[in-house]
């Protein structure tokens, strides 16, 4: 089969999968121990079951409007448009939602689905705090009590947004193992869930981990998708040539890409974290270097050594900072449909300071690899192309890890 014969049969019906078994061609399923097990059959049935029903999607529509700020604007970027002479720029504005990223799509559907379910407590992961705020703020707006576990390094270098979750009344769950970031963080919070199944439920923040979760996520995030085709359309009378969004676990790439996955004349891009360099240990670029193996629950790409023992990983921005990535988007690598790709820790953040003196937005670091990315295309495109790029969270939490990067002191 031709590479255009895969891509075409792989998106005859993209919302087909996952499968019945939660795979997506080769990858994802439930990789997990015996006591999760019946927490996900009882998490896909209650899914499955609001997702059907008008109620649940008119309470969850009117907190998305009322409560997150939805809908996000799609904002010509004109300022980073004329600096680069070349195609039209727009930026999907995620960052205005509250919380100040698209993270709280997803933990207000997943604290709806918690109701129904009776649960009394969330526990979440987080990397770049985001997804932790997003928790914290679902739980004080429903009563639930909330502990979110977030690595020791990340902790630091995001001590604004452990600040925030804290106010917000969440405890946060410092964790010091392994490489004290991402992955050891969702490695907790199972642990956790695998003993309160009973009373809590788990906030999975990306599309990752074992079926249910990447269906879910990617539920829920495709309204900036959906949200966004409408706006272009509107805009420019036409289908953007080309949509972009930064690659940690896949929530805000899936979210965008979705709606779009059956328009081939869009092309995809996946930006990754390509850190200092491409040594092992040096990035999180999972597509450029990865293999195939399974961690925390699903099947897809992951950094791993000779031996198949994970690999270390390394970006400025924590929210990229993971050795896996999510299984929809392994299936659409393989097939061709998502070109993924890869951005420096300097050219990220050359974009944040870029986007910030054109446009007077500073947008979070892992935005900034799609940014970056952007910046890259445009300049080798006509004023006559439009890409479209996911800004899927604000600066404002990595404003201090920046200042400490350029050596600025406030003392």
């Amino acid at each position: 089969m031709s590479d255009s014969s895969r891509m075409a049969a792989a998106m005859r019906r993209p919302s087909s999968l996952p499968d019945r078994n939660g795979y997506f061609g080769e990858y994802g399923g439930r990789f997990v121990s015996e006591s999760l097990m019946e927490a996900l059959y009882e998490l896909e049935a209650a899914f499955r079951k609001a997702w059907a029903d008008p109620t649940y999607h008119r309470e969850m529509n009117e907190v998305y409007r009322d409560f997150v700020g939805r809908a996000t604007p799609l904002y010509f970027a004109e300022g980073l448009t004329r600096k680069l002479g070349g195609a039209r720029i727009y930026l999907k504005r995620e960052d205005l939602n509250h919380t100040g990223a698209h993270k709280i799509n997803n933990t207000v559907g997943q604290a709806l689905l918690a109701l129904r379910m009776r649960k009394k407590r969330l526990i979440a992961e987080t990397g770049a705090g985001q997804h932790g705020v997003a928790t914290a703020t679902v739980a004080a707006r429903y009563g639930f009590e909330c502990d979110v576990y977030m690595g020791s390094e990340d902790a630091r270098r995001q001590s604004l947004n452990v600040f925030r979750m804290n106010l917000l009344g969440a405890t946060v769950k410092p964790v010091d193992s392994g490489t004290k970031t991402l992955k050891d963080a969702i490695s907790e919070a199972l642990r956790d869930w695998s003993h309160s199944v009973l009373s809590t439920h788990y906030v999975l923040g990306t599309a990752f981990g074992p079926h249910p979760f990447p269906l879910i996520v990617r539920s829920f995030q495709s309204v900036i998708g959906r949200e966004a085709r409408k706006q272009i359309l509107r805009k420019e009378g036409r289908l953007p040539d080309a949509l972009i969004a930064c690659v940690g676990g896949g929530s805000n790439s899936m979210g965008l890409f979705f709606p779009f996955l059956s328009d081939l004349e869009c092309v995809l891009y996946g930006v990754e974290a390509g850190g200092r360099s491409l040594k092992p240990g040096e990035h999180a670029a999972r597509f450029q270097t990865g293999k195939v193996g399974v961690l925390q629950g699903s099947r897809t790409y992951v950094l791993q050594d000779g031996d198949g023992q994970i690999e270390k990983t390394h970006s400025v921005s924590a929210g990229l900072d993971y050795s896996a990535v999510g299984p929809e988007l392994a299936y659409y690598h393989d097939s061709g449909r998502i070109s993924f790709v890869s951005v420096s820790d300097d050219e990220a953040l050359e974009a944040f300071e870029t986007l910030g003196k054109t446009e007077g937005i500073l947008p979070a670091l892992e935005s900034s690899h799609a940014i970056a990315w952007a910046i890259r295309k445009a300049r080798d495109l006509g004023p006559d192309r439009v890409l479209v790029v996911n800004l899927s969270g604000r600066g404002d939490k990595d404003v201090m890890e920046v200042a400490r990067i350029k050596g600025v002191s406030f003392s």
